[in-house]
């Protein structure tokens, strides 16, 4: 291997790394899990696919246009960040009152593109770390380096929340409505977080 293939190789496991931690697998399973509550197993897996594949749209779309589309209509990264905090403040609000899971079941809502899909998995946090990691490309090596972590961290996604349907089996109904409560009180503190980030970022600049 020489040293362009290990410089390759380095940048696309620093990028798969540092999606990982921010789109957090794991971490989105009990939100997941809360927001498709009353979903059938098979409808499940089917979602976290789908949120999966919405986040990686748009998660590329950012990598290629997004400084373009930004700046073209004059909209800031910190006004992205406290946009995806009030969405999911809201949401956040409909879990805890019950009002998300009751829509969940009386109607076709597709959780799979907002929340799940975005703001909760491409978020600003994932959208900034991806473009930045774009500006970062020197060849290209890296750049298919790059393709590929993305890539892989939303397959690592998609089997996860996959995966996480099989809980459902144990906990039951009531099970349920705790991880949906769970889920919203989880929600509100990431949203307050990322309007309380905002603010921040707003008033240093």
């Amino acid at each position: 291997m020489n040293l362009a293939q290990a410089s390759a190789v380095t940048f696309a496991a620093q990028a798969f790394v540092t999606l990982f931690v921010i789109l957090d697998p794991p971490g989105a399973t009990p939100l997941f899990l809360g927001l498709a509550s009353g979903k059938s197993p098979k409808m499940m897996r089917r979602l976290a696919w789908q949120g999966a594949s919405v986040s990686f749209i748009i998660i590329t779309s950012f990598a290629l246009f997004g400084r373009f589309v930004l700046n073209y209509m004059n909209i800031s990264l910190e006004s992205l960040q406290a946009a995806g905090g009030l969405l999911l403040l809201l949401v956040s609000l409909q879990l805890l009152t019950g009002e998300a899971t009751d829509e969940s079941k009386s109607s076709s809502k597709n959780i799979a593109l907002v929340p799940l899909g975005t703001p909760l998995l491409a978020g600003p946090g994932a959208i900034v770390a991806t473009m930045i990691f774009v500006q970062k490309i020197e060849n290209v090596g890296q750049g298919v380096g790059l393709a590929i972590a993305v890539i892989a961290v939303h397959v690592a996604i998609a089997l996860t929340l996959m995966a996480s349907t099989s809980i459902l089996k144990v906990i039951k109904d009531a099970g349920v409505q705790l991880v949906a409560s769970i889920a919203g009180l989880l929600l509100a503190a990431i949203a307050v977080q990322m309007l309380v980030d905002a603010i921040k970022a707003f008033i240093q600049n």
